[in-house]
């Protein structure tokens, strides 16, 4: 039962939010939904708290909600694109978040992951960040 409700809140959410980047981390941009009137803040906390944590330097907390949210993402049945483009913008979130806890190699391919997926501006810009930061 509380699993069904976590996917409809998802779900929801889902339909109804859009995302927007943070800036300020080391010219990486971290990516969080907006609030919304009719969005599911139990689902907006879950994929925003990965950009918190990186903010804040907690990278393993960040990578570990941020795998959660993808998680949520690939079981979720909302709009193809926008499913996508939320996947994509959690997998950056995370590879940034790896690459700043010195995991460089889940981080780029995390990066490279999310590029095929959704080539949004942001998510290139990260993957540029991390290839000039990493010498490739």
């Amino acid at each position: 039962m509380k699993f069904t409700l976590l996917k409809t809140i998802a779900l929801g959410s889902l339909l109804t939010c859009s995302a927007a980047a943070m800036a300020n981390q080391g010219d990486y941009k971290l990516m969080v939904i907006e609030d919304s009137v009719t969005a599911a803040p139990a689902f907006e906390k879950s994929f925003n708290s990965c950009a918190i944590n990186v903010e804040a330097r907690n990278y393993e907390e960040a990578e570990a909600i941020c795998t959660q949210a993808i998680a949520l993402l690939k079981q979720s049945h909302g709009p193809r694109l926008k499913v996508r483009e939320l996947t994509s913008f959690a997998l950056s979130n995370r590879g940034v978040a790896r690459i700043k806890a010195q995991k460089d190699t889940a981080g780029i391919s995390d990066l490279y992951e999310a590029v095929q997926i959704s080539k949004n501006s942001l998510v290139t810009h990260n993957l540029t960040r991390a290839k000039k930061e990493l010498s490739l």
